[in-house]
């Protein structure tokens, strides 16, 4: 490589969706994602998310059925938030709109690590997490001797 070649880092993600109108409210209502443009042709329906203008998440009405966690292809989708408080805030609002959880509360990242959060699905079943790396302290692990991200 040359000088010239930077380092690659994650621009946006695209998530394929069974039904666009169903993710998108989730991903606005719930996860405070705002809209930054949409497709609404048939057969080409899409929605770009962001904040403050900036693409973060990209959803494609073009899968047949849910997410297949034993599929090759993306495991889980973690969003980074500021701190430890901010991610129990989310969870009271995912829980507040029936959100169902892989583990309770707040857990760490694997044993005795200070980064950690809350673990969900989407709509589809795509594995979520909203995580920060410091602030879990303390909090349980619920997978022994592997990360909790791994196996939910």
């Amino acid at each position: 490589m040359t000088s010239a070649i930077s380092k690659l880092r994650t621009g946006h993600l695209g998530l394929n969706v069974t039904e666009l109108d169903r993710s998108l409210a989730f991903y606005r209502d719930a996860l405070g994602f705002e809209v930054i443009g949409e497709g609404k042709e048939e057969g080409r329906r899409f929605a770009f998310l962001g904040h403050d203008g900036e693409l973060t998440l990209t959803l494609w009405q073009q899968a047949d059925a849910a997410y297949a966690p034993a599929a090759a292809g993306l495991h889980h989708l973690a969003f980074s938030a500021g701190t430890i408080e901010e991610v129990r805030e989310y969870e009271e609002r995912l829980r507040a709109l029936g959100v169902e959880f892989a583990y309770e509360g707040v857990v760490a990242h694997g044993e005795g690590r200070a980064s950690g959060g809350i673990f969900f699905h989407d709509p589809d079943g795509t594995r979520l997490e909203i995580s920060v790396p410091t602030g879990a302290e303390g909090a349980p692990a619920p997978t022994t001797g592997a990360p909790t991200c791994g196996f939910f």
